[in-house]
């Protein structure tokens, strides 16, 4: 079976197509060719289009143990929302200030690039972000 898929409109005059191969569920599955089996198209798009936690790269994780910051499960969740909003107004790299500490996030990614709290904020400059978010 050719797994090659043609288009029909590039294929030039006087040359025959390739056959197409069937398709799974259509009247060659009884052949004993194995259903495609797993989640559909839509049950994908509706899991990947929900927002979800943030991540932490691997500087930003040196940073937050390197500075004592601890996170718990509320001040996450903050982080989490905070990105999902910049996300909403089309941010591409934020710095979302939770409780004082500023994390660098690429929202594109859902990825914390670094944190900086209180202590160490006003020897920073923040570079490279379209936008700012105090969650």
């Amino acid at each position: 079976m050719s797994l090659n898929v043609h288009n029909a409109a590039l294929v030039p005059p006087g040359v025959a197509p390739v056959a197409q191969p069937a398709r799974v569920g259509g009247p060659d599955s009884r052949r004993g060719e194995p259903a495609v089996q797993g989640p559909s198209f839509k049950d994908v798009l509706r899991t990947s289009s929900q927002p979800q936690g943030v991540e932490f790269s691997r500087h930003a994780l040196q940073r937050l143990e390197r500075r004592g910051i601890e996170l718990g499960e509320q001040t996450l969740a903050r982080l989490s929302d905070g990105v999902q909003r910049a996300a909403g107004k089309g941010s591409r790299e934020s710095v979302v200030f939770v409780d004082g500490t500023a994390f660098v996030v690429s929202v594109r990614n859902r990825t914390v690039i670094t944190a900086v709290d209180p202590e160490h904020m006003r020897e920073h400059v923040f570079t490279n972000i379209d936008s700012a978010v105090i969650a």
